[in-house]
């Protein structure tokens, strides 16, 4: 197993799966990360034959689908939402099943009070993960931001082969947490990594990769050797003024055939 690469359609909001695929073609991508949200054609509120069409048009490509990025929040609300949460994370999975992707991407959310119904909500979740073969992944991202945090939110489920971790670069660099301890801490867990770069001089805001001020140089030496999915997220989605993905995809298929292919 080696790195692969794939790109979020976060970077190309409301735009059809048909399109996803010709971009990741166009860049030499192995796989699409798809958003799943109600924005997108692809929703948790989708039927069967959508989904299995959707994911028809990325597998009849010779792509794969790299994960559903869902916006589950698992420390989210109070101890009584439990089975609203759930019940959010059984539909993604059912979902990724439907689809054949391998994982579904879920958010702390919450605080790090959460920490026990976070686990207690992914603990519910464990058979179904079982007998789908989809994998769960938490980001590091809003109150669970380094892989210490999100180390300690999940505890001994980090041990669990159907629960992994999301390492959006991103987060740790800005709240304190060196890449080196970010790979050191997850990891066999560091094997999907979201790629980005940002400009400190616009508050974190998006830059196209090689052009900001995160260390990815750095992050693809402390990569190498691994395996996975490398995953650029381009946030146009919430920043419509940034360019087209195409520009930030090229720059980052540059950083992955020179650093991890």
């Amino acid at each position: 197993m080696t790195w692969r690469l794939s790109f979020s359609t976060l970077g190309m909001p409301g735009r059809p799966v048909v399109e996803a695929v010709r971009t990741g073609l166009d860049h030499g991508c192995d796989g699409i990360e798809l958003r799943v949200h109600p924005d997108e054609e692809v929703t948790l509120g989708m039927g069967e034959t959508a989904a299995r069409e959707a994911a028809k048009h990325v597998t009849d490509a010779g792509l794969q689908i790299s994960c559903l990025a869902g916006y589950a929040r698992v420390c989210g609300g109070e101890d009584g939402d439990d089975d609203a949460v759930i019940e959010e994370l059984r539909a993604l999975i059912r979902l990724a099943e439907v689809m054949e992707a391998p994982a579904i991407r879920v958010f702390p959310g919450g605080t790090s009070a959460g920490r026990p119904a976070a686990r207690r909500r992914i603990e519910a979740v464990l058979e179904d993960l079982e007998a789908t073969g989809v994998q769960l992944l938490l980001e590091t991202h809003d109150s669970h931001p380094t892989a210490e945090d999100v180390l300690a939110l999940l505890g001994p489920l980090a041990d669990d082969a159907r629960v992994g971790v999301i390492w959006d670069v991103l987060h740790p660099c800005i709240n304190g947490e060196e890449p080196a301890d970010s790979a050191r801490l997850l990891g066999e867990n560091a094997h999907y990594v979201q790629v980005k770069d940002a400009s400190m001089e616009r508050g974190w805001g998006p830059a196209v990769t090689g052009e900001g001020d995160l260390p990815l140089e750095e992050i693809g030496r402390l990569l190498a050797g691994g395996s996975g999915w490398i995953s650029l997220e381009w946030e146009r989605a919430w920043y419509p003024e940034i360019p087209e993905i195409a520009v930030p995809l090229a720059a980052t298929a540059a950083w992955f055939e020179k650093t991890l292919r």
